[in-house]
């Protein structure tokens, strides 16, 4: 985003059962051509933003997929997902009962890709920068139950937390605990620019142009030692401006492989006409997109509004005649594949009906028709963007009870503006920081929510948000699940629209696919290898 706010539909990924190996493995070859891949992420540095590829400020998905090959964390989520393993640890674990003290030992001889020696103390440095730089748009609240960050010797580091929290180890696998060189990154400042330094899988060059980056060059890392298992020499990801001319490249073999984000119609097309030497993959996601709603805003300010408005909605509509089958109704903040999903908006206002809507309004003395403008990015997965807002358009100003227009902003304009709070409605994606319920939750009701959003309920921050995080074992934090994403459903502070399906397209000769992004849309290039594997 979450981060990792990437707006729309299909990315790639995969839940399989299987573990990462150990160690770097030659199997690319030296010498051997990059693989290309391509990605309509866009990394700009601006004004506003003019360190983009920082860990203390970066948290949108395309962003976080540059620093995963770059910036190794402690731990991190295994081949096959599951609870946290070591990567640049050799071991960590929590060291008493009420899940509030973490300890890590560092691997030995882990280097830096300049061959400096990574200690504990560039590890408590590149977490206490985050913290003391606490950029407000940026991932610091992954790491706010941090007290306190100790180290024993050159390779030891104990977090103490504030609260027990057993979703620690799946922060720590997340960029925002990257350790990066001292010498590299401020203290106190931002590192400006495009270039990232780390200790990760790969070393990492980036083209650019008018203050964008067009491609990033990925080399294999000399010096890294972790846990993964990297299968090529170098990797080339190519920066297009929207799938269709991500598509174009590949229909003309420039590039091996299509990643984020091919639109619905380049999946459905694929998947209805297969082409010799052309492969499908077809993978679970946890992407989920929504409207959110500036509960400030006097045009959405009563909750009657936006109740009527999940009262109307016609998820099944949207997902079939717009993504097809790219995308499926989504019904809650959790999605399903996600322990704790349930499906508390149907619950509520079961089919759409303008009837009931009407009386939802009527109850709160609203009068109608409600004039409304809900916003969406223009420049982030094709013509199924546009195509949703209107069917959204449709759907409201069908009823009488809403007269509502759609505008559309490219994404370098749109989200600035979604964070002052100047769009009432607006459309937005969520990508996971890891595959846990709490990571759909507590970035929407949290105290620093990823939107900037004015809701609050106390109930969540206070109760249920730190009763769940103390249950080690996750499904039993169901019930604690089932009442937030209720409260999601009476409030409406969001409205879950649907939730995405993954797909990549590669050609002959390219293996890895299936594992080269996860369920949580994490880009694994490491994985990647021509030929037989």
């Amino acid at each position: 985003m979450n981060r990792k706010t990437l707006v729309l539909p299909a990315v790639v990924g995969l839940l399989a059962p299987a573990l990462a190996a150990c160690g770097a493995s030659g199997d690319g070859g030296e010498g051997s051509a990059a693989i290309v891949v391509g990605t309509t992420d866009q990394f700009v540095a601006s004004k506003d933003n003019p360190a983009p590829l920082d860990p203390a400020i970066g948290y949108e998905a395309g962003v976080w997929n540059v620093l995963r090959q770059t910036v190794q964390t402690l731990v991190h989520v295994p081949r096959g997902g599951g609870e946290p393993v070591p990567e640049a640890a050799e071991s960590c674990t929590f060291t008493d009962t009420q899940n509030e003290s973490y300890r890590c030992k560092l691997r030995s001889g882990l280097k830096f890709s300049d061959g400096k020696a990574v200690t504990a103390d560039d590890v408590k440095y590149s977490i206490d920068r985050v913290i003391r730089i606490h950029a407000p748009n940026g991932p610091v609240a992954l790491l706010d139950n941090i007290d306190t960050v100790e180290t024993q010797g050159d390779r030891e580091i104990i977090f103490h937390l504030r609260a027990p929290d057993a979703t620690f180890p799946y922060k720590l696998a997340t960029p925002v605990a990257g350790i990066v060189p001292q010498s590299r990154y401020g203290a106190k400042s931002a590192r400006a620019g495009f270039q990232v330094d780390g200790s990760g899988p790969y070393t990492m060059k980036p083209e650019v142009e008018h203050n964008q980056v067009v491609k990033v060059v990925f080399t294999r890392n000399p010096h890294y030692k972790g846990d993964l298992k990297v299968r090529n020499d170098k990797v080339e990801l190519d920066v297009f401006p929207d799938p269709k001319a991500m598509g174009k490249a590949f229909d003309s073999q420039k590039i091996d492989m299509m990643a984020r984000t091919m639109s619905p119609e380049q999946s459905q097309q694929m998947l209805q006409r297969p082409e010799d030497g052309i492969k499908l993959t077809e993978m679970p996601g946890l992407a989920i997109h929504f409207l959110g709603f500036n509960t400030d805003d006097p045009a959405v300010k009563n909750r009657a509004v936006r109740q009527a408005m999940a009262q109307i909605i016609d998820r099944g509509e949207i997902a079939s005649k717009v993504y097809g089958t790219t995308a499926e109704p989504l019904y809650s903040l959790i999605p399903s594949g996600i322990t704790a999903h349930a499906n508390s908006f149907y619950n509520k206002y079961n089919e759409p009906s303008p009837e009931k809507a009407a009386a939802i309004l009527n109850d709160a003395g609203v009068e109608t028709p409600v004039k409304l403008t809900l916003h969406y990015p223009t420049d982030r997965a094709g013509a199924g963007t546009a195509a949703e807002f209107g069917a959204l358009k449709k759907q409201f100003n069908d009823t009488g009870l809403f007269d509502v227009s759609v505008q559309g902003t490219p994404w370098a304009k749109y989200r600035p503006a979604q964070l002052r709070g100047d769009y009432a409605v607006y459309g937005m994606g969520w990508f996971p920081d890891f595959p846990d319920p709490d990571n759909f939750v507590a970035p929407f009701l949290g105290r620093n929510n990823f939107l900037n959003s004015p809701y609050k309920s106390a109930l969540a921050q206070k109760t249920l948000i730190p009763q769940s995080r103390r249950e080690t074992d996750r499904s039993a934090a169901a019930k604690t699940f089932q009442r937030l994403q209720d409260t999601v459903a009476a409030d409406v502070p969001v409205l879950p629209i649907w939730q995405g399906k993954q797909y990549a397209a590669s050609r002959d000769g390219l293996t890895g696919v299936e594992w080269a992004v996860n369920s949580s849309a994490d880009l694994q290039l490491w994985e990647l290898a021509k030929g037989a594997r």
